[in-house]
């Protein structure tokens, strides 16, 4: 199997399985329990908490558990929205779903909400500037990705930081594409809340973690149980949290080495796009400023959802840029943001690396791209006959 799809999902690392191997079976406490065998659970969930919070330079106390990174981000901003009498979001147009839907979803509600949606440039970038001329009197929050799953681009959250903390503004990022993959420290990026999901960097899918600055008001998500300081209610998913720890640290451990592998898997796949395939057009930034395992073209005169069935064949797995799939003929919302023409937008794909990915894999899938992106333009009407 071909597999390009590592922004969608990671596959499990060997390590972390072991690590969680004990909390399937015979280590089964409920960690709220008084007895020792129960705090053998607890010590597991704690020593989890420290090697997250090691990852990104934060306290132990500052990480809160949750089933994925979607719902940190359900949290993160309903949560805030219930602690003020502040009423304005400042976000951008290529946030993933998990953000803007939920931004639409309070307003269905009834929540007296107003949100901005920040534009970005050709190349997916936000403006610092933008943002500091979108503050408002009443901007409760400013929630910004760390970078863009679609089109790998790394957002300034620097200076989107500084400009939070100088307007005294909470600030959000989705760092779900970026943990494990690119340094991340909120010491010296000084958000208040960030958000990730293990499946992202090696570990088990159904647990992800929010980071939620020390002092930073935010009201409970879930009631019915004292779990995570009386702040998320309902037994901790204590192998998948053990999973957590050990696949971020190993990440982590292995970043340096690992980005310089991935980001040459990365340049070699875009140049042998550009050179042996016509009429596309890369999508996002190039080198540093773009996430190391991250490539997304369009292929001028085809459509990206045919293209990704014909891949499949040959057990091949990528991502379209469209929602074709999902029943939605609407193009990608973060290529249009980029000004992309619907043409353009519908006839993209997205390649993702990870840490199983080889030189070997981008030998196979360009043993097989080019041929099929041509069968595709033989059958296009768009396709002129000169450009074949």
């Amino acid at each position: 199997m071909l597999y390009f799809d590592n922004a969608a999902t990671t596959p499990l690392r060997s390590t972390a399985l072991e690590a969680m191997m004990p909390y399937l079976t015979e280590q089964y406490g409920n960690p709220s329990g008084v007895y020792s065998f129960a705090r053998k659970a607890r010590r597991a969930v704690e020593q989890a908490r420290e090697q997250v919070a090691t990852a990104i330079g934060a306290l132990p106390e500052e990480i809160i558990f949750t089933s994925s990174c979607t719902e940190a981000n359900n949290w993160a901003l309903r949560g805030v929205m219930e602690t003020g009498h502040k009423k304005h979001i400042i976000t951008t147009a290529i946030e993933h779903h998990a953000i803007t839907y939920v931004c639409d979803g309070l307003k269905q509600q009834g929540m007296d909400l107003d949100v901005t949606r920040l534009p970005v440039n050709s190349e997916g970038f936000v403006s610092p500037d933008d943002v500091a001329a979108a503050i408002r009197p009443d901007t409760i929050l400013i929630s910004v990705m760390w970078a863009n799953n679609e089109i790998g681009s790394i957002q300034p959250i620097e200076a989107v930081a500084a400009i939070a903390k100088e307007n005294g503004i909470l600030l959000h990022t989705d760092a779900a594409q970026v943990i494990g993959h690119i340094p991340v420290n909120v010491q010296s990026v000084p958000v208040d809340m960030l958000t990730m999901s293990a499946h992202k960097f090696g570990g088990p899918k159904g647990i992800g973690a929010l980071y939620l600055r020390k002092g930073t008001k935010l009201s409970p998500f879930i009631y019915g149980g004292a779990q995570e300081k009386n702040r998320r209610a309902g037994t901790e998913n204590v192998a998948g949290i053990v999973g957590m720890g050990e696949a971020i640290t190993v990440s982590v451990n292995n970043m340096e080495s690992e980005h310089k592998r991935v980001s040459n898997l990365r340049d070699t796949l875009i140049n042998r796009i550009e050179s042996e395939i016509t009429h596309v057009t890369l999508n996002g930034p190039r080198g540093d400023k773009r996430l190391p395992g991250n490539v997304n073209f369009s292929f001028a005169y085809i459509e990206g959802e045919s293209l990704l069935l014909l891949l499949d064949r040959d057990s091949c797995c990528a991502s379209s840029g469209s929602a074709c799939s999902s029943a939605s003929l609407e193009p990608s919302h973060v290529l249009m943001a980029l000004g992309a023409t619907y043409e353009r937008a519908h006839g993209s794909l997205r390649f993702t690396i990870g840490h199983e990915s080889t030189m070997e894999d981008i030998n196979g899938l360009m043993a097989i791209l080019p041929k099929y992106v041509a069968k595709l333009r033989v059958l296009s009407p768009l396709m002129d006959d000169e450009l074949l």
